[in-house]
Order: C-alpha cells, then structure tokens, then sequence
C-alpha cells in the first residue's frame, strides 16, 4: 500500500483514530469526523473483566471445593489431568519447594503469589476451547478445587470475593522487585538530562 505524502497526512484525524481504538475521547472525534460514539456501559461491561491481586474486580458469586471438582472433571481434566498433574498442558498441582532446585516445577500452589489471579486467568481464558463460558460461581468453584489440590484451603471451603482475596499463597513472598535496567545504560531516577550526559 502506498504511503501518503507527509503533506496530506492528517496527524489529528489519526490520533483520533489511535483515541477510538483505546475507547477515550471518542464523543470529541465523532463530533469532529463523523465517526464512532461513546460505548455504552452496558456493551462494556462484559470485557471489564480484569481482577487485581488485592481482589479489586472480583464478581459476586460463591463456589465451593466439591462443586469445583464436577466442574473440574467436566471442564478441565482433559487438559490438566484428572487431579492437576497436568498433560497436554500445564501442571496445575505439586511442585512445593521446588523452585530453587535445579528443575523447578512451576503450578498455582507453588510459584502463584496470588489466589485473585487465579480466578482472573480461569475466567478469561478457560476453558481453552470456550474461553469466559464459566459462570462466576463455576470460576469461584474450580478456583477452590484447585487450592485445595495444593494444600492451600481445606475440603469444605467456599470461596467468594472476600475470602478468594483472604487466602495467602505460599510462595506470596517469593517475588521481588528487580531494579536491574532492561538495557545496558545507566538507569535514570531524576536529573535525567545530566545523567544522560555524564554517561556518554
């Protein structure tokens, strides 16, 4: 496709485009272009899924760690193996104080620093072959099944959006800042200009 010269193009009309596509300020470039309108809360609302590690964005629902296990075997165990220990995909059980040895075993009772993304990652991506088809309540329910194949809570629990954030992993702790630069050059925290120039 042929490029448009520098001259004709239109850098506001494309940065409204850029704006659309990220769905903010879009009643401005429909008033000036033409184009688009304001999404409705109600159409957005079924993407604004996301679920922070402190719990913020979890659903109302509940799920208990015996209605995870038919959802689990109904759902999940063609993937994961009937009890987590996985193929063809990942292994979702096991793996305790594995991961300072020299083959670390990475699954949500040992590397997963926080129940909440567990119950993100199911809800938007599982099953693999009918994505966000769980209802919160089946999420909740595999969610506990899963933490308690880890060792994490006990047979009886149900787990909704408070107790979910309550439960504290194992391996919490085992992640840590890294203020190593992703480059080569010194990393700059303020007087940027000069410390850019006394690297050269």
């Amino acid at each position: 496709m042929a490029s448009l010269p520098m001259s004709r193009f239109n850098w506001r009309a494309a940065i409204c485009l850029a704006t659309l596509l990220s769905f903010g300020a879009v009643d401005a470039c429909a008033q000036t272009y033409g184009i688009g309108h304001a999404v409705d809360a109600r159409v957005l609302a079924p993407w604004n899924i996301d679920v922070a590690a402190d719990g913020a964005g979890l659903p109302a629902g509940h799920g208990s760690v015996r209605r995870g296990a038919q959802v689990y075997a109904q759902q999940c165990a063609a993937c994961h193996g009937g009890k987590g220990e996985g193929k063809p995909a990942d292994q979702l059980v096991g793996g305790r104080g594995s991961l300072s040895s020299a083959n670390p075993v990475k699954t949500i009772g040992s590397f997963w620093p926080y129940a909440t993304t567990l119950f993100d990652f199911i809800n938007r991506a599982m099953p693999y072959n009918a994505p966000k088809s769980l209802s919160a309540d089946d999420v909740y329910a595999v969610s506990a099944y899963l933490l308690h194949l880890n060792g994490i809570v006990s047979g009886d629990a149900v787990l909704d959006a408070t107790s979910l954030a309550a439960v504290r992993m194992p391996n919490r702790d085992g992640f840590v800042e890294d203020s190593r630069p992703d480059t080569a050059n010194v990393a700059c925290r303020h007087a940027c200009s000069s410390n850019a120039a006394s690297s050269r």
